[in-house]
Parts: structure tokens; sequence; C-alpha cells
């Protein structure tokens, strides 16, 4: 099993990442990742783009329970 990232790192992954970034933020290796995908099971929705996965920052900021602070910020101004 691979090591999860801490919420610094996933607040730092970019707006879409790749299956093994995924992968790696849940703590899973890349085969049982692209195993949960490949099947369905993987908590995040995949964007499919050719033959590659691709996965939402905000998707698994949500799965996570982790408030982006850029957009904690917005939305107490209401610029959001």
């Amino acid at each position: 099993m691979s090591r999860g990232m801490t919420v610094k790192e996933v607040l730092a992954l970019p707006v879409v990442f790749d299956l093994r970034t995924a992968g790696r933020a849940l703590g899973m290796g890349e085969t049982k990742t692209r195993e949960l995908v490949r099947s369905g099971e993987f908590p995040l929705r995949p964007l499919r783009l050719g033959n590659a996965y691709r996965f939402r920052r905000c998707d698994l900021l949500d799965l996570l329970g982790i408030t982006d602070p850029a957009t904690q910020h917005q939305a107490e101004d209401g610029t959001a």
C-alpha cells in the first residue's frame, strides 16, 4: 500500500491530475487504483481522455472533507 498524502500535498495538486496521483492521495498503489477505476468502484469519478484517466482536485477535496482555503475565502467574501 502506498503512503497517502498530507492535506498540504493535496491542496498543492493541480486542478486535474493523473491516476497514479489519485491513488497515492488515497493511500493506494497504481495497480489497485487502476483496478478500482476500471470496475467503477474508485471513489472519484474519472475523466477519460483517450487512454488516460484524469481526476479533479475539487472532487478529491470533497471526498476527503478538505476545504480549499482559496475557495473558502471567496465564499466568505461573497465573491464565489
